[in-house]
């Protein structure tokens, strides 16, 4: 029996791998990672350069993303059969003897896709995860402040949710994260607004990349901003 490791590679910057992710990337036998058809996907750009040679790549391609509603019944059909084919290949790699790395952005047990992968295999095989520093830590501290201090509460919201929700989350926290941007940015801003929050509120994009960019979320004219960037509202709490 083989090993299925779920390894999280950090927000984005290779640097921000750990130790023990660097490792058994540079032993892997098996890669596989999420795409976009037709992308080079995100995760697989991190480890560009430091694949060991001979690795056997796996490109799993979505069959869906935002071409249609997620509340469409076929959304789901879709990604359940995709997450079920894909946990029978691998856990026939694993079966068979071999260790497969599946890259993950981020940390795999925080809004991944492979815990969809890690919940069809944990039953048949060894699977183990591999924590990554996360995408809303890399924001925070890219905005140059403290998200929580003394009592503050974090919450964080994914931006898919309706307005009323997303108002009623930033209104009841001290500090607030919403992940999932995307399309969903007017809606986002219009909750911190309603919320009264709307001049704490910092948008971050493609945090500890090249292409960082921080700028208040008042500031920032577009209608859209890529899926990853986060919203960042920081607490005020208790402090010496």
């Amino acid at each position: 029996m083989g090993t299925l490791y779920g390894l999280g590679l950090g927000p984005g910057d290779p640097d921000l791998m750990t130790v023990r992710a660097a490792r058994l990337l540079a032993a892997a036998g098996h890669v596989a990672f999420f795409r976009k058809a037709g992308r080079p996907g995100r995760a697989r750009a991190i480890v560009e350069g430091l694949l060991p040679p001979g690795a056997v790549e796996l490109a799993m391609e979505y069959p869906v993303t935002t071409e249609i509603p997620v509340t469409d019944p076929r959304y789901n059909a879709m990604l359940s059969g995709f997450y079920a084919r894909w946990a029978g290949q691998l856990g026939a790699l694993v079966e068979a003897g071999r260790d497969v790395v599946v890259l993950c952005e981020g940390d795999p047990f925080f809004y991944g896709s492979f815990m969809h992968l890690h919940a069809r295999l944990k039953d048949r095989a060894r699977v183990e995860v591999v924590p990554g520093i996360t995408a809303m830590s890399a924001a925070w501290t890219a905005s140059g402040q403290p998200v929580t201090w003394g009592d503050d509460v974090l919450t964080v919201l994914p931006g898919t949710l309706d307005e009323e929700r997303l108002t009623a989350g930033i209104a009841q926290a001290d500090a607030v994260v919403v992940m999932k941007l995307g399309c969903h940015l007017d809606r986002v801003r219009r909750a911190f607004d309603r919320a009264g929050r709307g001049d704490d509120a910092w948008l971050v994009q493609c945090a500890t990349l090249p292409e960082q960019r921080v700028v208040p979320l008042r500031a920032y004219e577009g209608r859209s901003t890529p899926y990853f960037s986060i919203v960042v509202a920081h607490g005020r709490g208790r402090r010496p």
